[in-house]
């Protein structure tokens, strides 16, 4: 087979053009302008070291969390900026106490990395860490709020929801169960890993406790970025999981939660200090910036999704209106766990070697399956799809 071309879009990223790249959603793909600013802030750092960091560094983080806010309308002075989505969960969860026999809810869909860090630390407080099964294949959203729901009781003081599950793909809907959840005095952790440049997301809106987002996912900023929201009420219960300065500095006119997170030692914030020239530059892409970005993604998502079940002759494992810009689907007559997550899958190592594409093959035990999850970005191109649904046809004997 012939390797596919990417979209006319894709010469703004500096991908391996031999590479037929689906799996944006993995650790995002920073394009050339960001690239190119990160190195510009690395070069002001060392330029004058102490300067930067006594008086630049605060300006352009606050710059930063402005036009962070500005995309997903809330107040910067409640944004704190992170390394990864990871480490806004570990921080709520090593802030927050619990009293022995507390329940946290989580879904089996959770982001496993997440999950280790709320078994952890229910363990330390001798908390209850109860499963949410959501099936997969779903016939609609409406299956996972009751799902969900069905499972609170008057011991839960926690629920961790995703906006879109890592594993299965699936736009939960997050607005819905935030509202019935915090309208009982249930805290919410919104894990928006994917989020941020993914989907429509509006933090005064939603009124959750906690959420915390990749920015060098979806919103294509270089690694290493990424915010935690917390609403004010419950700042002063939350504190980095570096304790440093912060914690003694005069307040002056600020908050405590800012003093904290604002210095938490030296790190390189090289990736955060490119966030406003990534947003605006990535805006720039195309017309009508951000919202047609989504939309277009979300429309390649879908039509790569009909493309790749059409071939294999499976049905589609949600409706269109639970997908984002990543789609999971399972692979024909597979209906068991299979291959444990931490190994590769063979099946990943030969699409890689063979075909050259680059994709997301995992088994998963709950639900059972063997699964595909293909991610659409600008640079990508409906061709890519279809030569991936053709290596799948050949390589599963279809």
């Amino acid at each position: 087979m012939q390797m596919p071309k990417r979209s006319n879009l894709s010469i703004h990223w500096s991908l391996d053009s031999s590479c037929v790249f689906l799996n944006h959603g993995s650790f995002g793909a920073t394009p050339i302008f960001a690239q190119e600013e990160q190195l510009r802030w690395r070069n002001i750092i060392e330029n004058e070291p102490v300067k930067f960091f006594e008086k630049t560094a605060p300006e352009v983080m606050l710059k930063a969390r402005k036009a962070i806010a500005k995309m997903v309308n809330c107040n910067s002075e409640d944004l704190a900026l992170i390394e990864n989505a990871t480490t806004g969960v570990n921080t709520i969860m090593r802030s927050l106490e619990f009293n022995p026999g507390d329940e946290i809810l989580v879904p089996d869909h959770a982001y496993q990395a997440c999950r280790n860090a709320i078994d952890y630390v229910a363990k330390r407080w001798g908390a209850i860490v109860k499963t949410c099964k959501i099936p997969f294949p779903i016939e609609n959203k409406q299956i996972a709020i009751d799902a969900i729901m069905s499972k609170v009781t008057e011991k839960t003081t926690l629920v961790m929801i995703d906006t879109v599950t890592s594993p299965t793909g699936l736009k939960m809907p997050f607005g819905e169960l935030i509202k019935k959840l915090e309208g009982r005095g249930i805290n919410v952790l919104l894990d928006a890993a994917h989020g941020i440049g993914m989907i429509e997301l509006d933090l005064n809106k939603l009124g959750a406790s906690f959420t915390t987002s990749n920015c060098h996912k979806w919103l294509c900023a270089p690694k290493g970025s990424a915010f935690l929201h917390v609403r004010k009420d419950l700042q002063e219960k939350i504190h980095p999981l570096t304790i440093s300065h912060g914690m003694t500095f005069p307040l002056e006119n600020t908050t405590r939660f800012r003093n904290e997170f604002d210095w938490t030692g030296t790190r390189d914030i090289t990736s955060h200090c490119s966030l406003p020239t990534t947003i605006d530059g990535m805006a720039n892409l195309v017309e009508g910036g951000w919202p047609k970005i989504m939309k277009m993604n979300h429309e390649l998502a879908i039509k790569a999704r009909e493309i790749i079940c059409k071939r294999l002759g499976i049905e589609k494992p949600c409706p269109d209106d639970m997908i984002s810009c990543i789609a999971t689907i399972p692979l024909p007559g597979i209906t068991t766990g299979g291959i444990p997550l931490h190994e590769p899958d063979p099946l990943h190592e030969l699409l890689q070697e063979k075909y050259k594409i680059q994709i997301p093959v995992w088994s998963w035990e709950s639900p059972k399956g063997r699964f595909i999850r293909i991610s659409a970005q600008l640079y990508n191109s409906i061709e890519e799809y279809q030569y991936l649904a053709e290596a799948l046809a050949i390589e599963l004997g279809i």
